[in-house]
């Protein structure tokens, strides 16, 4: 009887272990979160990317000769939402856009001794209520954010609090209680680094005050041929109103910036220039972000993509992570993370990380860095931009190690476009950074067989990244040095992800030990050579022609 009864016991309990597997087999996967510490981010600059209409190609009769890739060359809103319809962005993985600043530049234009230049970049505004005609409108800023958003892209746009653009003809000097005109910063002190200009021809605005000031006449002048004043105003008094700041020169700024997230829906700011601004301005700047986040949510709950905060990341520039949450003046050190303020900052020194350390102590030194120092905030790596002028890789002749040293790193990745393309960062005729400006590479995209086989090589590390938080928020633990192999942890919830690397590999079989990460008997797949196999003795075999191998749970 007792036999009996302990084979009824084995049966039902060998049968309710069946029916528990297959209940977690039918429970469906929690769905991959969105992480900002993990994002692959494609900076551009709007004029220079794509051109979606021809028709707002020229302004303001911005048609003075200029200096070489100094003037403007067509690119626009609507080319960018383009690109986002026809999945350019979607296969390589991106899920976060940024692009230069959008708002009325100045109409006129400077010679900086490196040739005549209009406002083409975007950091020289005019009137920040505004999009530059240039760029396109309201409507095509409207439909980049519904397109992007329908792909689960973030839209980031980038905030300039700290200056107006320079003085010409056809751009007046803003008001003394505006802006300052007469110190030129030498950037050798805290205080000569922020209360000046940052050149010689660009006002800077006068963040530190708290004195109420009127609006420049030259804006009131602008809003009434607009036949917009009256609008203008009344959203200003009930700005100030709700808030009860004074009616200083950064709250006109904030309140117009933070309209893009009210009206658009857009999911963070690039702030430019942080460190020429008083700290607290930032915290401030937060603050107003926040709660124009949470008010466009209320009002669009069916646009709620998730429950991420509003995304602040900083431009101080020559910030490294070496320096943990602390950037140093020389006679002074700020912390532009806490108080609360930037949830990341763009790390300066990735370039040279890659160029000195290896993969791995370079991968070391990230993960140690942002779950010691840095824990709880981000960082955005980058291996070339708009205004650094030695990139990792200017001439191109290393495209396949960018793109695993950027995208398989701890930390948010930032692909400048045309990282993805090879499109050559030196261009003859061109002097300081428009040689980093140049058109987007569309041709050779399209057509040139060596462009293809790069980009495809970062499409499969963006799309792994994308698909895999854990690559650039998760855990980093090396495997083995020879063969290089790593893994990533990451876990939310539910959520749970694991991947496994190796990079430098033979090509051919490839014998990749995954013992400690994944199950015997666990049907595994290579996302970069499709190939699947299943784990036997702690280990599965690979054979692709490729070095590198991205492994997943099928």
């Amino acid at each position: 009887m007792k036999k009996l009864t302990l084979a009824i016991l084995t049966i039902t309990l060998a049968m309710s272990c069946k029916q528990e597997t297959k209940q977690d087999e039918l429970k469906p996967k929690p769905e991959t979160p969105f992480v900002w510490e993990g994002a692959n981010l494609y900076f551009l600059l709007t004029d220079r990317f794509n051109n979606g209409d021809t028709s707002n190609d020229v302004n303001f009769d911005r048609t003075k000769e200029t200096g070489k890739l100094r003037g403007f060359e067509g690119g626009d809103i609507k080319g960018i939402t383009q690109k986002i319809k026809d999945g350019y962005f979607t296969d390589l993985g991106i899920n976060a856009i940024w692009m230069t600043p959008i708002v009325e530049q100045i109409h006129g234009g400077t010679d900086e001794g490196t040739g005549f230049t209009y406002a083409f970049h975007g950091y020289w505004a005019k009137d920040w209520t505004k999009i530059d005609p240039n760029f396109g409108t309201e409507e095509d800023l409207k439909e980049l954010v519904k397109e992007a958003h329908a792909k689960g892209i973030r839209v980031v746009l980038d905030a300039v609090i700290n200056h107006t653009g320079p003085v010409t003809e056809k751009d007046p000097v803003w008001p003394d209680e505006w802006v300052r005109t007469d110190k030129q910063c030498t950037y050798d002190t805290y205080d000569n680094t922020i209360s000046c200009t940052l050149v010689a021809n660009l006002p800077d605005i006068k963040t530190e005050s708290n004195e109420n000031v009127e609006l420049p006449p030259q804006l009131v002048e602008k809003w009434k041929v607009e036949g917009r004043y009256d609008q203008e105003v009344k959203e200003l008094d009930a700005f100030f109103e709700r808030t009860g700041h004074p009616r200083a020169p950064r709250f006109y700024i904030m309140k117009w910036l933070t309209d893009y997230i009210t009206d658009f829906g857009i999911d963070g700011y690039r702030v430019d220039t942080v460190k020429h601004t008083e700290e607290y301005v930032w915290q401030e700047f937060k603050k107003a972000c926040d709660y124009a986040f949470e008010t466009y949510k209320k009002n669009n709950p069916d646009k709620v993509l998730d429950d991420n905060n509003f995304y602040l990341v900083g431009e101080v520039y020559n910030y490294g992570i070496s320096g943990g949450q602390y950037y140093d003046y020389g006679d002074r050190k700020v912390n532009y993370f806490n108080p609360p303020s930037f949830q990341s900052l763009i790390n300066f020194e990735f370039k040279w990380n890659s160029k000195e350390l290896s993969y791995e102590d370079a991968f070391k030194k990230y993960n140690d860095s942002l779950n010691g120092p840095l824990k709880g905030f981000g960082t955005l790596n980058y291996l070339s931009s708009h205004d650094d002028g030695s990139p990792f890789d200017a001439k191109r002749e290393k495209p396949y190690e960018t793109a695993n040293r950027l995208l398989l790193s701890p930390g948010t990745s930032q692909v400048y476009y045309g990282d993805e393309s090879a499109r050559s960062l030196v261009i003859e005729g061109t002097q300081g950074d428009a040689t980093l400006r140049s058109f987007m590479n569309w041709e050779a995209v399209n057509s040139d067989a060596k462009t293809k086989e790069v980009l495809a090589h970062w499409q499969k590390l963006g799309q792994f990244r994308a698909n895999h938080p854990a690559v650039g928020a998760g855990m980093h633990q090396m495997i083995t040095q020879q063969p290089y192999l790593f893994y990533r942890s990451y876990q939310q919830g539910d959520f749970k992800d694991l991947v496994v690397v190796g990079l430098d590999l033979p090509k051919g079989e490839k014998v990749i030990d995954v013992s400690k990460v994944f199950e015997e008997g666990e049907l595994l797949q290579d996302a970069y050579s499709g190939v699947k196999a299943t784990v036997e003795n702690g280990k599965i075999t690979i054979n692709s022609n490729a070095n590198i191998v991205l492994i997943e749970r099928q």
